[in-house]
């Protein structure tokens, strides 16, 4: 498998968890009275999911364009 195709998989990998992650189920896991430092506990659950999709997103294109610089020289 060549290194597009993969990451091409990784991102929709990425997609689909995001998709699992803001779908009912999940959501409804953390929509209880409890707060953290005053902050409800489902927004807590929104942001740190958002976040950490966006790190994945980062860190799968960081890791194609460090390869892509190491194998030009």
């Amino acid at each position: 498998m060549d290194r597009e195709n993969r990451k091409s998989m990784q991102l929709v990998g990425v997609f689909f968890l995001g998709c699992v992650l803001f779908n009912y189920p999940i959501i409804t896991l953390f929509n209880i009275d409890k707060f953290v430092m005053g902050i409800p506990l489902l927004y807590i659950c929104l942001f740190g999911s958002w976040a950490a999709l966006i790190l994945f997103i980062l860190l799968i294109m960081e890791t194609g364009r460090k390869q892509d610089k190491s194998n030009s020289r």
